[in-house]
């Protein structure tokens, strides 16, 4: 007897779930257990800093920050041992939240390009509010470039993934007849963000990066649907 939607449904579902958990995440720069150990005030002062570092980072001492934060250096140092340390964990921390909240984004029973959609959606927050001062300084440092870049690798695994199983749905198709690349496709739309967010790409688009890369997920992904 032929399987049920519904049965059929669940086993997608499931199946879906299962390869999302397969996808390494990158490595925290505050790891779980230090996080958990954060008191409320320093929580508070971290928080802070994603606004503070918006205006860009490089040219800030601790002094600086501690300063502009209203906090104690004491209080830094307790936090991280250097200036740039303090913005990796700060940064990281930030891209972590932003990407819990993408994963929550992609309801158990989404198609996976209605997944793949709810989840870039959520990501390009990232990137909504940064800032051509930011863009330069992130750019301009080895260490949050790399940073980024992980986290970047991230989010075009989890990317690829839910394409390979819309191409197996039959839910994907390259117009020209050929199988569809789902690295190429992957690394494209899950880039956007962080490409409209490039210095020199940030002040020549007329809408955010956010906005931009939103809207040419769509353009991307309905060119390749199947049943548009």
């Amino acid at each position: 007897m032929a399987r049920s939607a519904a049965l059929l449904a669940v086993e997608q579902t499931t199946e879906q779930a299962r390869r999302l958990r397969a996808v390494p995440a990158p490595r925290p720069v505050l790891d779980r257990e230090r996080e958990n150990q954060l008191t409320g005030r320093q929580r508070e002062v971290l928080d802070r800093l994603v606004a503070l570092f918006a205006d860009g980072f490089v040219e800030l001492t601790m002094a600086d920050i501690a300063a502009r934060a209203g906090c104690s250096l004491r209080t830094l140092y307790d936090l991280a041992p250097s200036r740039d340390e303090l913005v990796l964990t700060v940064i990281d921390r930030n891209l972590r939240h932003i990407g819990r909240a993408a994963v929550d984004a992609m309801a158990p029973d989404m198609a996976p390009l209605e997944a793949i959609r709810a989840y870039l959606r959520a990501a390009n927050l990232a990137v909504a509010s940064t800032t051509p001062a930011f863009a330069r300084d992130q750019a301009a440092t080895p260490s949050t470039h790399r940073l980024a870049t992980a986290h970047s690798d991230y989010l075009v695994a989890v990317t690829r993934t839910l394409l390979d199983l819309a191409v197996e749905r039959g839910d994907l198709a390259d117009p020209s007849g050929a199988p569809v690349d789902t690295a190429a496709v992957a690394r494209v739309v899950a880039g956007l963000g962080a490409m409209f967010a490039l210095p020199e790409h940030i002040e020549a688009i007329d809408s955010t990066p956010r906005d931009a890369a939103n809207t040419m997920v769509d353009v991307i992904l309905r060119g390749l649907e199947s049943t548009p």
